[in-house]
């Protein structure tokens, strides 16, 4: 390993003065320095820098702090200053999602979290799914609108933030960035369209480091900016990034990791070889799809459940709010109390005679009341509707025919082989997968086998702002991954037909999930 890896980014340096024996210009001695201290042999110095280095050095009596970032082409000097300049060096690591975005601050010296906070993906005014964003930003008004609104939503909450840690976003040396391939191209400002369409090509798949300025980020003028590579068009930054905070690519024996947003994103394997693939499975399970999908919050459900003794549904909600709404985790767990409560068939159609007064038809649709309005927050009725129901019986479908397609296709294991199932991202958060078993969107394996990583891009972004050996490990995994495009997988389907049943058309995949009578 590289000595500078076990340093950081922030660097202590005593540079050799001149004398009329050693007449090594500045820039030379520095870079002797930094091989010296740190065994860095190459480095990049912005002509920038250079202009300022003899000042500095002349000032600080030759002991200078020097900010250093990698790139896919070695190392970069971001910026030196006087050791005894009463200064932070920050970086800032966030999760570019479609729906929502999430930064945290991190302390380059001392390696810590200082403070986190979220936000809505401003680009949902011009649409809440990237397909519509794509179609937007064909005409290069449209692509700038959506870089800068993303770029404005950036800029504004890292503000926010530094003044709740009363710091400046001068304090800002580096960022780092994780999201879908779609969002990494807008937040680039990169026409996207390519990638859905045939056969589907990115406009950039490793876009390194860029000075932060040129993105129209306002942070230190020197600051570089890092986006996690990505290898698809539906195979991003995101998941490398958690495949990096998983240490999937580590373990000895094969694992599997899934996070469902906008696309299903999941890779199979272990230390010695990586699968992945990625296809839509998400939309029904986002807010905003169905018209009682929303988004966590308070009032939003978040777990449904049956009373084994009534046979009827309950239900939770965050902060014991009234009802208003239903999150992705609360859908699933809504569709397995449906089915396990026999209210709909293994087609997921409502059976009217066990619904009884909780179903109604409006305009040739049936509706299931799960909060009826006199308990509801918002006044009225808190419905599924057979149209949602569907929706989501063919997204729970997707999902487990994706991970059949690359569990057993394409790696030629079972199920129950897998060390772990990982399930990453907000959604992975809250997910029950007992609910997810009960209607066939994950595989019925041991329980104690599933493990909730959390904001996993988040956590790899945060990790390659503490870690420079994590540079090298992303390159790695990204050319260590072996890529299925579903968009061209001829088998998909034919599996896809047979997942679209309760749990499955094969009910012996599922040996644990029984109806109550």
């Amino acid at each position: 390993m590289n000595i500078a890896d076990d340093n950081g980014y922030v660097l202590n340096l005593k540079v050799t003065k001149p004398s009329l024996e050693n007449n090594t210009a500045d820039v030379e001695r520095i870079k002797q320095a930094l091989k010296k201290e740190i065994g860095i042999d190459s480095i990049k110095i912005p002509w920038n820098i250079i202009k300022k280095i003899p000042g500095v050095l002349r000032k600080s009596d030759h002991a200078i702090k020097a900010v250093v970032f990698k790139n896919i082409e070695g190392w970069i000097l971001v910026d030196i200053v006087k050791p005894d300049k009463a200064q932070l060096f920050l970086g800032v690591a966030a999760d570019i999602g479609t729906t929502r975005v999430v930064i945290r601050i991190v302390d380059l010296e001392s390696q810590q979290v200082l403070i986190e906070t979220d936000f809505d993906n401003p680009q949902i005014e011009i649409g809440p799914d990237v397909l519509s964003r794509i179609h937007y930003a064909k005409d290069q008004k449209g692509l700038d609108k959506l870089s800068f609104l993303l770029i404005q939503g950036f800029n504004l909450n890292i503000v926010e933030l530094c003044k709740k840690i009363d710091c400046k976003t001068d304090d800002i040396y580096l960022f780092a960035g994780a999201g879908n391939t779609i969002m990494t191209h807008l937040f680039l400002g990169l026409e996207p369209s390519g990638i859905i369409r045939e056969p589907y090509i990115p406009c950039i798949n490793i876009p390194g480091s860029v000075k932060a300025d040129k993105l129209g980020l306002k942070l230190n003028p020197n600051a570089y900016c890092f986006l996690f590579p990505n290898i698809g068009s539906y195979f991003g930054g995101d998941l490398i990034s958690g495949i990096l905070y998983s240490n999937l690519n580590k373990l000895d024996n094969p694992s599997i990791m899934v996070d469902v947003g906008t696309n299903a994103e999941v890779v199979v394997g272990c230390k010695e070889w990586l699968v992945a693939c990625a296809g839509a499975a998400g939309p029904a399970l986002e807010g905003g799809v169905s018209d009682i999908g929303m988004t966590a919050k308070p009032g939003v459900i978040d777990t449904v459940s049956v009373n084994k003794d009534t046979n009827q549904l309950e239900y939770t909600t965050i902060e014991n709010k009234p009802p208003v709404g239903i999150c992705g985790s609360g859908m699933i767990d809504l569709a397995a109390a449906l089915f396990l409560s026999q209210k709909i068939d293994i087609r997921g159609k409502f059976i009217k005679d066990n619904c009884n007064d909780r179903l109604f038809e409006q305009e040739s649709i049936d509706y299931f009341i799960l909060v009826d309005k006199e308990n509801s927050g918002t006044g009225k009725k808190i419905c599924i509707s057979q149209v949602d129901l569907n929706s989501l019986t063919s997204s729970k479908a997707a999902m487990y025919t994706i991970l059949e397609v690359i569990v057993s296709n394409t790696a030629g294991l079972n199920f129950k082989d897998l060390e772990n199932f990982y399930v990453a991202g907000t959604f992975g958060s809250f997910i029950n997968p007992e609910s997810a078993i009960s209607i066939g969107m994950l595989p019925d394996i041991k329980r104690d086998k599933f493990k909730v990583l959390g904001n996993s891009s988040l956590g790899g972004a945060t990790r390659l702002l503490t870690d420079p050996a994590a540079f090298n490990e992303i390159s790695r995994i990204r050319k260590g991954i072996t890529y299925i495009e579903l968009n061209v997988n001829a088998e998909f389907m034919n599996m896809f037909s047979g997942a679209k049943f309760y749990p499955h058309t094969d009910k012996s995949r599922f040996p644990s999930v029984k109806c109550l009578e």
